[in-house]
């Protein structure tokens, strides 16, 4: 996190969060306490503020400056809410394409993700505000700038952006390996939102259950899985090449 995208200390961090700066994510010492630590918890609750507890030292390590036990990232970009983004996609004329990012939590994999996205036309990203990898000086390093050209929405759940995107007439498509379908077979060309899930646990099972189409890449070698943002690629490029 670079110093000039951060905010320390406890009573500066609530002001920002009343004056309704772009906080992407709030890192709160584990065993912290106080009454003033209570009055931001509500006011980053009532906020729908994300946030996590950390040890002391990576607190430390983010600022060297009295930081009471709490660290804001600002995010260097402002975010879309859902309504705006997809009448903004839809009002270009062209063939929607979306990224649904189910709590991918790398900011490295973010912004190469990101950087992919814009190089294949995708008119946004979806993230969940709660999970997902911050919007810090690593994702703008990594996305090589792409992410001030990539719109960005945060929503609360993805479930229920979802089931408003299949409202407005996008298929959505799943890129997971519990399928027996090949990603080849799959038509990309028509409005589309694609969706992938998380270093670690992939897609959510319960937004496998509410997706219309499951998609797999073909794999040769002995590692069963490549990493999130190469086949955030791969399934981008299918879409390009299907659309050419």
């Amino acid at each position: 996190m670079e110093k000039e995208q951060q905010i320390f200390g406890i009573r500066a961090i609530i002001e920002a969060i009343t004056a309704k700066k772009e906080i992407d994510k709030v890192f709160i010492q584990k065993d912290a306490a106080g009454e003033l630590m209570k009055d931001l918890m509500k006011v980053m609750k009532r906020n729908n503020i994300n946030f996590s507890y950390v040890p002391v030292e990576k607190l430390n390590r983010l600022t060297a400056n009295n930081h009471q036990g709490a660290v804001a990232s600002i995010s260097p970009v402002s975010f879309y809410d859902l309504e705006s983004l997809t009448e903004k996609v839809v009002a270009t004329g062209k063939m929607p394409l979306l990224l649904i990012l189910d709590q991918i939590s790398d900011a490295r994999n973010f912004g190469a993700i990101i950087r992919t996205a814009e190089c294949t036309g995708v008119d946004g990203i979806i993230v969940q505000k709660a999970g997902s990898a911050p919007v810090n000086g690593d994702t703008v390093k990594t996305s090589a700038g792409a992410v001030f050209n990539v719109p960005i929405c945060k929503v609360e759940h993805i479930k229920d952006a979802i089931f408003y995107l299949q409202g407005s007439g996008i298929k959505i498509v799943a890129a997971t390996e519990k399928t027996e379908q090949n990603l080849y077979a799959v038509n990309l060309n028509e409005p589309l939102a694609i969706i992938m899930g998380s270093e670690d646990r992939g897609i959510n099972p319960s937004v496998l259950k509410i997706v219309e189409e499951k998609a797999k890449l073909p794999m040769f070698g002995s590692i069963g899985s490549l990493n999130v943002s190469v086949a955030c690629g791969a399934f981008l490029y299918e879409v390009v090449r299907q659309r050419s």
